[in-house]
């Protein structure tokens, strides 16, 4: 089992049907600071890091006046809207079916620590799991690779370690290759196949349980 492909596999958005949710969160903390952007934009980088967000959006000059009070509130909007998020249907299905395969299996999240433990509790995914990242983790979030080094190292493993990356966004998809992994997609991040495939995704699937029953035609198998 040592030897076998390690699956690294994002939270939020990929196994957590989030995304959205993550959108109206931004837009709101946004909101309350005095800026408003429209959702749809906000959207589009959603699977991009916090650290990211803000100049994405609105250039060096906003993150210089409010990066740090927008961040901090929509961690306090995601707050809120926890117990709407539900998993993607066939989420623990895959976790278990990758461990079954004889995978080392790790989760990896950008997100803060209290997020990410009501993730792990939501997919009853702590005995499942060998290990799981948190923002605390690393100081550059997707589409920098350092997660994704992290999550190899949780497990002991090193940075060329053979493994591969399961995401929902073209941020995930870009972490994965700078990373040296290849990376399969769930479609449930909103972004287009064609995106998808153009940033180098190797497979797409409509949900976690889709790629559960698929997994035989990965490098998972």
């Amino acid at each position: 089992m040592t030897d076998s492909v390690i699956a690294v596999l994002d939270i939020d958005g990929t196994l957590v049907d989030s995304n959205y949710h993550h959108a109206l969160a931004w837009y709101r903390a946004l909101r309350s600071v005095g800026e408003t952007f429209p959702v749809w934009r906000l959207h589009r980088l959603i699977g991009m890091g916090g650290d990211h967000v803000v100049i994405a959006v609105g250039g060096e000059d906003l993150e210089r006046r409010v990066g740090d009070q927008a961040r901090e509130q929509q961690g306090r909007e995601v707050d809120a809207l926890l117990e709407e998020m539900a998993p993607l249907p066939g989420a623990r299905d895959l976790l278990v079916a990758i461990k079954e395969r004889g995978h080392r299996l790790v989760l990896a999240s950008s997100g803060q620590q209290r997020h990410v433990d009501f993730f792990l509790d939501l997919l009853d995914a702590r005995d499942i799991v060998d290990d799981w990242t948190t923002s605390a983790d690393v100081e550059a979030s997707k589409p920098a690779p350092d997660l994704l080094q992290v999550a190899l190292k949780k497990v002991g493993a090193p940075p060329d370690a053979a493994s591969v990356m399961v995401g929902d966004s073209v941020w995930d998809v870009e972490a994965a290759k700078r990373a040296g992994m290849p990376a399969i997609v769930v479609r449930s991040g909103g972004f287009g196949d064609d995106e998808l495939t153009d940033a180098g995704a190797i497979a797409i699937y409509d949900t976690p349980g889709d790629l559960a029953k698929g997994l035989g035609d990965t490098p998972l198998a």
